[in-house]
């Protein structure tokens, strides 16, 4: 008797542990990494609005959030590479500071300097690249997707105005993982 008041606890606990579901388990990895741009502004406006596109509104305040958490330092942002930037560097990125001269369009026609600043437009960015882990689970056919780092993306151009490609500003990863040392 003086075991059975032992015995029937450990009992208990064993089979509810034994029992106890863990989802976890049924989810099996497809990738560790996958990386993908997806277009936020619609490149062709016969589309339908939400085909490659988020409504503008809801666009502009992701891209703000994003960016605004790069400038102020609230999240951790790196380049290309994967070497870390500071808020500083990452508020330099798009931001070109010339000095021209020019000449008055009235007597005596003298010549004067200007400063000409341009900073990163935010409507300059029409994607997003993700990079993310894919996992399944295989009984109820649902995929998950576990995003690790995010990139905005601004479109590059030659000199002959051809689209090159989309160029990465900085890199966010959401994960602790990221970047790979």
């Amino acid at each position: 008797m003086k075991y059975l008041i032992y015995l029937i606890p450990a009992f208990i606990i064993i089979v509810w542990t034994g029992c106890r579901h863990n989802p976890e388990k049924d989810f099996t990895v497809i990738t560790k990494r996958i990386q993908y741009d997806v277009p936020i502004k619609s490149p062709n406006p016969d589309f339908d609005w939400w085909v490659q596109n988020i409504e503008g509104s809801q666009r502009e305040e992701f891209v703000h959030m994003i960016l605004d958490a790069a400038y102020t330092g609230k999240v951790r942002t790196y380049d290309y590479f994967n070497h870390p930037l500071t808020p500083e560097q990452v508020r330099q990125i798009g931001y070109h500071r010339d000095t021209i001269t020019v000449q008055r369009p009235t007597a005596p026609y003298a010549l004067f300097d200007t400063v000409i600043e341009q900073k990163l437009d935010p409507n300059l960015i029409t994607r997003i690249r993700f990079l993310e882990e894919w996992t399944i689970d295989k009984k109820h056919f649902r995929i998950m997707k576990n995003i690790l780092g995010i990139a905005p993306l601004i479109e590059n151009y030659s000199e002959k105005g051809e689209l090159r490609g989309y160029m990465p500003l900085f890199w966010i990863y959401t994960d602790k993982r990221y970047p790979e040392e």
